[in-house]
């Protein structure tokens, strides 16, 4: 097993859901409910297959595709994230 990966990766989506609207839904609906444990379990799950899917389109498309490209892509995508929601705040 290899734990330096497993730390890294528990690590990285730990630190970059803290905070992140996904949390505050949770938050909101755990607040709203009197069943708190069911909103764990639904976030909980969700969190899980949306991770499933990633790993699985991610190896999937390693295939075909080198990890440097897909680096580029992803980082691609995360600035035109990023610009589109400086823009939006320059409208408002």
């Amino acid at each position: 097993m290899d734990w330096q990966l497993l730390f890294l990766s528990f690590g990285t989506i730990f630190l970059s859901e803290l905070g992140d609207k996904s949390q505050l839904a949770t938050l909101t609906l755990s607040g709203n409910s009197a069943a708190p444990r069911y909103v764990f379990i639904g976030s909980a799950a969700a969190l899980l297959l949306a991770s499933a899917i990633g790993v699985f389109l991610g190896d999937r498309i390693s295939i075909f595709l080198p990890t440097q490209l897909l680096k580029a892509i992803a980082s691609g995508l995360f600035a035109i994230m990023a610009m589109r929601l400086f823009m939006n705040d320059a409208d408002t």
